[in-house]
């Protein structure tokens, strides 16, 4: 086997730049209800987004309020930057697995049921000073 010179996670979302980054994997929502609520945040203040997560009516906005927090945290922790200064720079959804079942139907038949799962990515940065 061969090994093949990729960047690591962290060098593809962020380069050199200062801040993090986290991932949820396998969330149990399908990545077109999780992208309604993502697009609503993008860019904003963590603070901010925190705020509206928190009221938001969508049951996807539970997971991104936990994903986005989990993401300033990381930043604090290993790089050493505050919190009021983070903004989401980038954040996007993945599809998961998908678990197909079986639903029966009438005279023999069955249908099929896609039960659809997401990963949400989280990179916080620190805003420019300009």
């Amino acid at each position: 086997m061969s090994k093949t010179d990729r960047p690591t996670r962290r060098a593809a979302l962020l380069g050199e730049r200062p801040g993090s980054y986290a991932i949820a994997r396998h969330v149990r929502m399908s990545a077109t209800k999780v992208r309604r609520v993502v697009d609503v945040v993008r860019g904003m203040d963590v603070k901010d987004a925190l705020d509206v997560l928190k009221f938001a009516p969508q049951a996807a906005s539970e997971p991104v309020a936990k994903v986005v927090a989990s993401a300033a945290a990381n930043a604090s922790e290993t790089e050493g930057l505050r919190q009021d200064q983070l903004y989401i720079s980038q954040i996007f959804v993945d599809e998961g697995m998908t678990l197909r079942r079986i639903r029966p139907r009438a005279k023999g038949r069955a249908d099929r049921i896609n039960k659809r799962a997401s990963h949400i990515t989280v990179v916080v940065e620190p805003r420019k000073e300009s």
